[in-house]
């Protein structure tokens, strides 16, 4: 698929090649806009820059110096990027994130997209990013797009007119300035921003709050002898791939494993596991495995921990929670590390390179929309007239503070059909009664079995916010008032253009 490309990326790139060395240009310092997106995340990111395609004049807030969020913040996450394809082998999601994959492929920092046997017949396949050059991209993307960047600000507030949003407060280094925009988008995550404006929300108690947890990454891993114990211990790993198989066809998969690549994630070392815990050198709270972290352009694999340090019972927008879970994860990435270097084959020589800078929040408010999408939906495999994207991401399974790291909502577990898709739909983005706010990110709204919070289905919601977010400026139409049919079918057709897939797999 060829990628999208602006008049504004043209002119960039005309501009680098004139002069190569010379600096980007300094942005003009505005305080009125047509899109604001609060949240540089992966949300945040896909939203700014399909407004800025979308033809608005966009300024993205960020409170830290990075963009990039859950992939390169808090992440990556193992699944940077992955769920792609459904388990047919059809590809379900495109767009900016598969731009983003192409150009990465293209500069020697992402991975081909993996589908070897051994996870074969599954939709958790990995198309792999380097993550440290995601985020530089982004940054490059940014300025292709002309989009405005205020960075180490933080939005505290918005500015209503009824229940109309008119603006955000922001406070940084300058004080506390005020912005005014047609259109906001939240970003941040949490729902700060949205409840702030009084939208509804759902939040879970802590005690039935997934874990939160901080990652870290390993390198110096001996490869061939970690891949030479798995082979000889096959039935150490939590199996990949067709779910149908049996114990011993996985069993033959991993014995014919070739590279370590293939594996894509290790989660399991049951017997290692027992004893490091035997000896109290394992903790409760999770179970022994890791995701590869590749670095493409060296080939070289790094060992990347995202599970193996997570405190249970922490809220999200609770300050005191969130500090007392960014020290707990700390000691337990001390005890995770030991354990792997002292009891995993392989392991003896490796190091930290990389802690997270913070938690990876995996649980906190929803905000409620004009369509709250359910469980039932990815059961139904449900098509919407406003579908502004695909997903096949099962509903229901949860991250739990045991050995087990994986367990079952009490909602219980639901996975769409014929291993196809479901639909996505624009109105899950539009908050109820308050106007002029669209919302992208895991707090979009939906069930707790159906939240949103993985990194594929953070980019789809932030683009299509952000293609929606233009169209409303264009048009002179609100969020709501998208909703309309003959609305929506003008936001699906950019979005086609924009490379995202809408219909024409199962």
């Amino acid at each position: 698929m060829a990628d999208y490309y602006s008049e504004k990326r043209r002119e960039y790139d005309a501009r680098v090649a004139a002069d190569p060395m010379g600096l980007l240009p300094r942005p003009e310092r505005s305080y009125k806009y047509d899109v604001i997106v609060c949240g540089g995340g992966t949300s945040g990111v896909a939203a700014a820059v399909a407004a800025a395609r979308g033809g608005a004049k966009v300024l993205l807030i960020e409170r830290n110096g990075s963009l990039g969020g859950q992939m390169n913040v808090s992440g990556p996450p193992g699944f940077s990027y992955a769920y792609l394809y459904n388990a047919r082998g059809e590809r379900v999601i495109d767009g900016f994130i598969g731009e983003t994959h192409r150009r990465l492929m293209e500069m020697g920092h992402a991975r081909p997209t993996d589908m070897n046997p051994y996870r074969s017949g599954s939709d958790y396949i990995f198309s792999f990013v380097d993550p440290e050059w995601w985020g530089l991209l982004m940054f490059q993307i940014m300025a292709e797009e002309g989009v405005t960047l205020l960075m180490h600000s933080l939005v505290v507030d918005v500015i209503k007119n009824g229940n109309d949003v008119v603006g955000v407060v922001v406070e940084n280094a300058e004080g506390r300035v005020y912005f005014e925009s047609k259109v906001v988008i939240e970003c941040t995550g949490e729902g700060d921003i949205a409840v702030r404006a009084g939208c509804e929300y759902e939040l879970l108690s802590r005690e039935d709050s997934e874990p939160q947890s901080v990652c870290f990454t390993m390198d110096g891993v001996n490869w061939d002898e970690l891949l030479a114990y798995l082979k000889a211990h096959p039935d150490q790993l939590v199996p990949r791939g067709d779910p149908t198989r049996t114990p011993e066809e996985r069993y033959e998969l991993i014995r014919n494993v070739k590279d370590i690549g293939e594996l894509g994630d290790m989660l399991g070392f049951f017997d290692i596991m027992k004893e490091a815990k035997a000896n109290k050198e394992w903790h409760d709270y999770a179970g022994m495995g890791f995701f590869l972290a590749p670095r493409p352009d060296v080939d070289h694999f790094q060992a990347h921990f995202q599970h193996s340090a997570q405190v249970p019972e922490i809220w999200s927008c609770d300050p005191w929670d969130l500090s007392y879970a960014e020290q707990e994860c700390r000691r337990q990435i001390m005890i995770a590390a030991n354990a792997f270097k002292k009891y995993v084959p392989g392991f003896k020589n490796a190091y930290i390179t990389r802690v997270g800078m913070e938690l990876r929040l995996r649980e906190g408010r929803r905000i409620m929309g004009d369509y709250v999408l359910a469980k039932a939906d990815v059961a139904n495999s449900q098509r919407f007239y406003d579908c502004i994207g695909k997903n096949t991401f099962a509903a229901g399974a949860v991250h739990v503070a045991n050995n087990n790291t994986i367990g079952a909502s009490k909602e219980g577990v639901a996975t769409v059909p014929d291993r196809g898709t479901y639909d996505m739909p624009y109105r899950m983005l539009v908050p109820r009664k308050i106007d002029n706010l669209l919302i992208a990110g895991k707090h979009v709204s939906a069930e707790r079995a159906t939240y949103q919070r993985f990194l594929q289905e953070t980019m789809v919601t932030g683009q299509a916010a952000g293609a929606a977010a233009a169209l409303c400026v264009k048009l002179g139409v609100t969020p709501r008032q998208l909703e309309a049919e003959e609305y929506v079918k003008q936001l699906q057709d950019v979005l086609r253009e924009q490379g995202v897939i809408l219909e024409g797999v199962h």
